[in-house]
């Protein structure tokens, strides 16, 4: 009997040990920038401190407005869609002066979730214009009867409104048969500066080779989102750019400080329209 006690009195006791070098390690971490910091801080995310500021002001610096179409085709009615979208797209063209909204790309999926086309619109001014934008199309029977018909080729669909990330390069159209990669994360609540600080530098690292072609955070839609849209020439050369990051130094702590944000990614490959702004 002295002996089983005796057993579980060590038991304990080496518990309680792990227990407080554990929170030894939690209240000796380093902070974000000190690359000698050990591998257990590096999964926790870290507080982010009370604001009187939005996080949109506080990342996001132009009053421009992104609006992300996402629609599910189906697969027997593409071709009537792509002819139905383009008609659309023209209608909108002819009212811009007065909308302030105009294409900036559309994409057709080709690795990801098939028969699926994402739309990528900019409404410039602001949600003030995106009101007056709703109010004239509305009106507008052309666009009205295009929309309905629309919607009998469309499994689902579903609208974000993002803003773009001040510290990445503007957009600028792209010519040349090129693809395009579109990275969306669902961040934790309440992780999304620190999200953009560690990207801030993190893309850095990504301008050499001009692929990056745009950063939004939502807004409107699904909430703690995130979307990196990456221009390349094909499958290749998106590889070797990819590999030649991961060869700069300080890339490698950028993605080990933001996993440990993120609830859930994923990866498509787009080709963009013949009627897309951006190719």
């Amino acid at each position: 009997m002295a002996v089983s006690i005796k057993i579980m009195l060590n038991a304990v006791g080496t518990k309680n040990l792990m227990y407080s070098s554990f929170l030894r390690c939690l209240s000796t971490s380093s902070p974000v920038n000190d690359t000698s910091e050990g591998w257990l801080s590096k999964l926790l995310v870290r507080k982010i401190e009370p604001t009187k500021e939005s996080h949109s002001r506080m990342l996001s610096d132009k009053e421009v407005i992104y609006e992300l179409q996402t629609h599910n085709v189906q697969p027997s009615a593409v071709d009537k869609y792509l002819t139905n979208y383009q008609e659309l797209v023209n209608v909108v063209s002819v009212r811009q002066k007065e909308t302030s909204y105009d294409l900036v790309a559309s994409w057709d999926v080709q690795v990801g979730d098939q028969d699926q086309s994402l739309h990528l619109w900019r409404y410039t001014g602001g949600f003030s214009s995106v009101d007056k934008t709703k109010k004239l199309l509305a009106q507008d029977k052309s666009y009205q009867t295009l929309l309905k018909e629309q919607g009998k080729l469309l499994r689902s669909r579903h609208v974000q409104y993002l803003l773009a990330f001040s510290y990445w390069p503007s957009i600028e159209a792209r010519t040349g048969g090129n693809i395009y990669e579109i990275r969306s994360y669902s961040l934790k609540p309440g992780t999304m500066i620190e999200w953009g600080n560690n990207w801030a530098r993190a893309i850095s690292y990504r301008r050499n080779n001009d692929e990056a072609f745009a950063g939004f955070f939502s807004q409107i839609g699904r909430l703690y989102n995130v979307h990196h849209i990456w221009c390349y020439s094909d499958l290749q050369k998106r590889k070797d750019t990819r590999e030649s990051a991961w060869r700069s130094p300080g890339w490698d702590e950028c993605v080990a400080y933001t996993v440990p944000l993120i609830r859930e990614m994923q990866s498509r490959i787009l080709h963009p329209y013949e009627f897309s702004p951006t190719q």
